[in-house]
């Protein structure tokens, strides 16, 4: 093969190589846990643990699944302990690892930036993610370290009892839901969650590497932000 055939080869390799990348971020694959999880998420069971803070000390030094192998740090959530709001990614990256923090990379200053523009603060909300613990090379997390970790957030969403949870990307959304949907046909509009809405919008990390996504991402959050103040409305009647 002639040089310029090599470099159109490798030109046609990239492309389709970033062609199935946007479409893993853009939510056209799919992923499943265990539907027996999501049995054991009634509205009347009652949280195990008096705050956050005493089930985080009981989970922190978790080894139930591999990914505990090589971690930093547990990344158990942050925000407000009786927010009406949670913000759900799929598990810590690099930063996330290193500080022990979700959303605190690239990604996470652009989910900031997300919730200023829609008038919210972090620390109003709660920022969560389905596994806590960072995948290797930042690889999505196995059906079977979901399965593991997932009961953790559930947990969490319990004790704090919001009124909307908003899944950022395909996975959580997947997770949550338990459906195999893609994600263009999961955001846009409200799902109902165990007594709550549930709203679906892209990750921050995927609008980083594809900023058209940005508009949808935006009337997305404006959707959250309408429900939010309806529902905050309806509670002073």
């Amino acid at each position: 093969m002639t040089k310029a055939g090599q470099n159109r080869m490798a030109e046609i390799i990239s492309m389709a190589a970033s062609a199935i990348r946007q479409k893993i971020d853009l939510g056209e694959g799919d992923i499943m846990v265990d539907s027996d999880l999501m049995d054991k998420f009634p509205e009347s069971q009652k949280p195990r643990y008096k705050s956050l803070e005493q089930f985080e000390k009981a989970i922190k030094d978790c080894t139930k699944c591999p990914l505990h192998k090589g971690r930093n740090k547990f990344v158990f959530g942050v925000g407000d302990s009786d927010a009406d709001v949670i913000f759900v990614g799929e598990g810590p990256g690099r930063d996330e690892d290193l500080k022990g923090e979700p959303f605190v990379g690239r990604a996470g200053q652009l989910l900031d930036k997300i919730l200023a523009a829609i008038n919210f603060k972090r620390s109003e909300v709660y920022i969560g993610n389905i596994v806590k613990c960072r995948p290797p090379g930042n690889r999505d997390p196995e059906p079977s370290e979901m399965e593991t970790c997932l009961p953790y957030l559930l947990e969490q969403i319990r004790m704090i009892d919001p009124k909307i949870v908003c899944c950022l990307g395909r996975i959580a959304a997947q997770a949550l839901l338990q459906t195999k949907l893609p994600l263009g046909q999961l955001r846009g509009h409200f799902h109902d969650w165990y007594g709550r809405k549930l709203i679906v919008t892209y990750h921050p990390a995927a609008l980083l590497r594809f900023p058209q996504y940005k508009r949808d991402t935006w009337e997305d959050v404006k959707k959250l932000r309408a429900e939010y103040d309806r529902l905050k409305a309806a509670e002073r009647i």
